[in-house]
């Protein structure tokens, strides 16, 4: 006859789970062990915890990877989320069953270390410790336990490593463009031109679809209107159509019935894809990211004189204002402003100016 298991162990699914009144609260969790020994071991340890929390206000221990799981299941509306889960799996393995409490940055070096001897950017290694540091300071200012804790005391300080080899933003010349757009097939030279007159991001291109496109007729005109979830800051985004993006636009009518700029029937994924590789890489521009296309709409912007307040408008970028509802008149003006771009007669090159003083 087999000896009695300690009260409060329920084995459901092949493991044994908690169930168990401590303290006068109601403590259910899982042991993650299908091993009666093993579970009344943890069950032993979470009594001793919650007793010890209870009368000297001594916080559990709780590992990283508890903290992690906690973080990704109230973060799931998060537009970044991904990323961050991708990072977390890089981590893991390095500190995920090393206690919060204990966690500071000593304890990440081998992972930083690691990562740098795999060529890792410094910009990707910081993203990865700013998930850390987020996840600690929520266990020290948000999570609070079911004996009114917080998870941990204080947050250790997390530092962050000097972003030395940053990428600048490289501002297209119009000469550059004229070279670098001939290169490209034509769905992604349609799309480049798009995004160099609109200041849209890659995501925003790829995924344009008519049934955001919303007619102004006062302008005989259309604008389109980027759902939040499609857009980085998660506010809806308003797409100004100057000459050379309605042109654009017009010319892709038709081609699909759902995307705008589609490739062979289907919407492109990204357009920093081979075929953008191998174009810049031909014409000398290895340095031109997609990103750069964004960069050089808000550099012309402001050389043709284009008001703060009119070039975050049209370049999406957040302001407090609802930058989706506007005026026929209030359209009109940022048609105005955004057409100032469209050629290189308009107005002078900064680019090319500021190029020509560092070369100097």
């Amino acid at each position: 006859m087999g000896r009695k298991k300690i009260p409060g162990l329920i084995k459901r699914a092949g493991i044994w789970h908690i169930d168990k009144q401590i303290s006068g609260r109601r403590i259910c969790r899982s042991t993650e062990t299908d091993q009666l020994v093993e579970a009344e071991r943890f069950l032993a340890r979470v009594i001793d915890e919650a007793r010890q929390a209870e009368l000297y206000g001594v916080r559990p221990e709780r590992s990283f990877e508890v903290a992690a799981a906690k973080y990704v299941l109230e973060n799931q509306h998060k537009r970044s989320l991904k990323n961050d889960v991708s990072r977390l799996k890089q981590l893991l393995p390095w500190i995920g069953a090393t206690p919060i409490s204990r966690l500071n940055l000593g304890s990440l070096q081998p992972w930083i270390d690691q990562r740098r001897a795999e060529g890792a950017a410094a910009g990707t290694i910081n993203h990865g410790l700013k998930v850390v540091r987020r996840i600690l300071n929520l266990a020290a200012h948000e999570w609070v336990d079911e004996f009114g804790l917080s998870w941990l005391l204080a947050a250790p300080k997390i530092k962050l490593l000097p972003d030395v080899d940053k990428r600048q933003p490289y501002p297209l010349s119009w000469d550059e463009q004229g070279v670098l757009f001939e290169a490209l097939p034509r769905h992604l030279k349609q799309m480049a031109l798009f995004a160099v007159n609109t200041g849209c991001r890659d995501s925003e291109v790829c995924n344009l679809r008519w049934d955001w496109e919303v007619q102004v007729p006062q302008l005989k005109t259309s604008v389109f209107i980027v759902p939040s979830e499609y857009v980085k800051n998660g506010d809806e985004r308003l797409i100004v159509l100057n000459d050379m993006a309605k042109r654009v636009v017009e010319e892709q009518r038709g081609m699909n019935g759902a995307f705008v700029f589609p490739y062979q029937d289907r919407p492109v994924q990204r357009m920093l894809n081979g075929a953008w590789l191998r174009a810049r890489k031909s014409v000398g521009l290895d340095m031109v990211r997609v990103h750069d296309l964004k960069h050089t709409f808000g550099r012309r912007l402001r050389a043709a004189g284009v008001s703060f307040e009119d070039r975050q408008d049209l370049l999406g970028h957040r302001s407090g204002r609802i930058t989706t509802h506007y005026s026929a008149a209030e359209l009109a003006s940022l048609i105005e402003a955004a057409n100032k771009v469209c050629s290189k007669s308009e107005k002078p090159d900064l680019v090319v100016m500021r190029r020509l003083r560092i070369v100097g």
